[in-house]
This record gives C-alpha cells, sequence and structure tokens, in this order.
C-alpha cells in the first residue's frame, strides 16, 4: 500500500464524538496499547513492525481514518453549549476562508492578521464573536477604530465554532469519510456546514 504519513487520523471518544487529528505514531500508539475500541472509514496505513521469535510471523498494525479510543477522562464539556474553543489564528483564517472581511480578497496566510472589530483600546475582547481574518493592510488602514468609525464595511458576521467545528478547522487533507463523520457532528444551521456542503471548503 503506497502511504501517504502525512494523512492525519481523526481520534475520537467512545461514544463518537470526534477529539483531535493525531499522527499515525500516535494512532498506533493506542493501537498497540489496546486503547481503541472500534475503527471507521478506509484503512489509511499498514505498519509492519519485529519478527515473532516463536512463529516467525511478522507483525502488521493497521490505522484506519478513524479510530475512537477509550479514556479515563470525560470529553463532554468540550460539547456543551457553554464550551469555546481556543482562539488561533490558524483556525481563524480558516473559518473566514483566508478572506479579508473587510476587501473580501483571499490572501495567502502570512498576509493575513487577526482584526478585533471593536479594538482592544476601546473595550473589545480577544475571542472569537469579535475577531475577523484581514489582511494588513487593512488592519493598518482600520487601526484602533471600530468599522463604523474607520468606515469600513465588515463582509460577514464572525461566530465561534462548536468543538466538532474546531476539529475540522484544524485538520488538513480531510477524507472524504473523516468529513462525513465530522459533518453529522455541526450544527443543523451551522455556516461551515453550508460551506463543506457546497463544496466551498478549502482546506489543503
Amino acid at each position: 500500500m503506497d502511504m501517504d504519513l502525512q494523512q492525519q487520523v481523526l481520534r475520537t471518544d467512545v461514544a463518537g464524538m470526534p477529539l483531535e487529528w493525531i499522527g499515525y505514531q500516535e494512532a498506533v500508539r493506542l493501537i498497540s496499547l489496546d486503547q481503541v475500541c472500534y475503527c471507521l472509514g478506509k484503512t489509511l496505513y499498514c505498519i509492519h513492525g519485529g519478527i515473532n521469535a516463536i512463529s516467525g510471523k511478522q507483525s502488521v498494525v493497521e490505522v484506519n481514518a478513524i479510530i475512537a479510543s477509550y479514556g479515563h477522562h470525560s470529553h463532554a464539556h468540550l460539547f456543551s453549549e457553554a464550551y469555546t474553543p481556543p482562539l488561533s489564528n490558524k483556525a481563524l483564517f480558516r473559518r473566514d476562508q483566508s478572506l479579508c472581511l473587510y476587501c473580501g480578497e483571499q490572501f495567502p496566510n502570512f498576509m493575513l492578521s487577526r482584526d478585533h472589530i471593536k479594538p482592544l483600546s476601546q473595550g473589545g475582547g480577544d475571542s472569537w464573536g469579535n475577531v475577523v481574518t484581514a489582511c494588513k493592510r487593512c488592519n493598518n488602514r482600520k487601526a484602533a477604530l471600530t468599522p463604523e468609525q474607520a468606515g469600513m464595511e465588515l463582509l460577514a458576521i464572525p461566530f465561534t465554532p462548536t468543538h466538532a467545528e474546531y476539529v475540522y478547522l484544524q485538520g488538513r487533507s480531510i477524507l472524504a469519510d473523516q468529513m462525513e463523520f465530522l459533518l453529522a457532528h455541526f450544527p443543523r444551521k451551522s455556516v461551515l456546514r453550508q460551506r463543506v456542503e457546497q463544496g466551498g471548503d478549502l482546506l489543503t
């Protein structure tokens, strides 16, 4: 099997709630420690291990696209309405599709910045609902002003992703079976759900 060792594995809890992306090494470790209760999706990797001294057979570990692992800690808080995922530029830029929400143009990440709609100097917070992606030119133009004060129109309303949506935003090269699994955990009226179903997701 031709393997892309960069392909991520989606880890869930026993109840099937998506938790995080892991590499093949961590997946193999969980499988070897009998921490995986079931697997879903296609087989991504067939990892060959050592030779058994008694049987003479080489061990093989198969890693699927989605693995559900046992856990001693509750993950329920991740899926409560009160939970807010950590804010990062990587996830923010993906939430906004790498678009500047002032000029509407798409930019590579190094030309983007985090803009506070209500500036920190005016009492605004560093939260999902108060930040948008902006190109550095628009951010400099807006400076420490609100969009209204700067005479700049905000092109979309910012939103706070759920944990499942945050896992999606953290992913890269998401496979069809992984995407289908994640979508089942998105809110029904999710902006990200609409984007994916319309074929507009840009994760690479």
